[in-house]
């Protein structure tokens, strides 16, 4: 009787817990492909389609999973690449207004890979700050190579920098091979990854105000006496990725026709904040922006 009534006050607890919505026992519940985590201060994601190949959603301070899906499956990081790329050279670099130039060789190398660009021009003299900029908001690839020879001596020798910091955060199943996320079949990350990726890039304040930062205008120089002004690529859907309840924060896009259409994004929904990974949606860049459109549906769920 007396083992009876012990297993009846579980079941009662258990029940109690579980109508309060308690996460002693988190449950993964699956909707087709994406894999949801109940947890008992969100609502749970509602069953939706999901444009991108893989997507990842968690808390930043946590770093507890809320949504998962095909997070880690093999994808092309595109330009979410240069959130690794800045995050080095900020981590590098103590003196970031000290001016470089930029070499004609870097653009000779791009001539050929159609990479978007900042706008900086063989010859110019520029802040390495600027260049972090450079690289994040209008993605440009001449950033990235300036920062990589600068700090390397090569970008073959800073990709060897990129991997070193990689497993050294916890990314098991990336591997760099360039600075720029130029498709390359061995260049390859993960959804999961480039969560980690992002969430430990957001401690360092320097790389935060940057990937916080909107628009820019760097310092004036002998090419730009009024210095150059740098937009984000997300400049025209920073309205549609703000939350009903909270505020958009920051995020990196990524694109090539191999990689499809990738973001990495940081919200705040009620006082807290959450990191999202989609990667692989179907498109480009003259197709409806289906990476955005995911990110805004996930939103709006938490």
């Amino acid at each position: 009787m007396k083992r009876k009534r012990i297993c009846l006050m579980i079941i009662i607890l258990a029940i109690g817990l579980w109508a309060k919505g308690g996460d002693w026992f988190p449950k993964d519940i699956p909707f087709g492909d994406a894999v949801f985590r109940e947890v008992s201060n969100l609502r749970q994601v509602s069953d939706q389609k999901i444009y991108s190949d893989a997507a990842v959603l968690a808390e930043q301070k946590s770093g507890r999973i809320l949504m998962n899906k095909q997070g880690n499956r093999k994808i092309y990081p595109a330009s979410l690449t240069k959130i690794m790329t800045v995050l080095l050279a900020v981590e590098s670099v103590s003196n970031d207004e000290k001016e470089i130039l930029m070499n004609q060789d870097i653009f000779q190398s791009l001539a050929q890979s159609h990479a978007s660009v900042a706008g900086f021009l063989p010859g110019e003299r520029v802040k390495i700050k600027d260049l972090y900029y450079g690289a994040m908001l209008p993605s440009g690839a001449e950033c990235c190579l300036r920062l990589a020879n600068y700090l390397a001596g090569s970008e073959e020798k800073f990709a060897l920098l990129m991997n070193q910091k990689a497993r050294e955060i916890g990314m098991k199943h990336t591997n760099f091979v360039n600075s720029t996320g130029l498709h390359d079949p061995k260049h390859v990350s993960t959804a999961e990854d480039l969560e980690i990726l992002l969430r430990y890039a957001l401690k360092n304040p320097r790389f935060r105000k940057v990937f916080e930062t909107m628009q820019y205008r760097t310092e004036p120089t002998q090419k730009h006496p009024e210095g150059l002004l740098l937009q984000s690529t997300l400049t025209d859907y920073k309205d549609q990725l703000k939350p009903t309840n909270g505020s958009f924060l920051g995020g990196k896009t990524g694109y090539t026709k191999e990689a499809g259409l990738c973001l990495a994004s940081w919200v705040n929904i009620r006082g807290k904040r959450y990191i999202l990974v989609t990667a692989g949606a179907r498109g480009d860049h003259q197709t409806r922006p289906f990476h955005v459109l995911d990110a805004e549906s996930i939103y709006q769920e938490l």
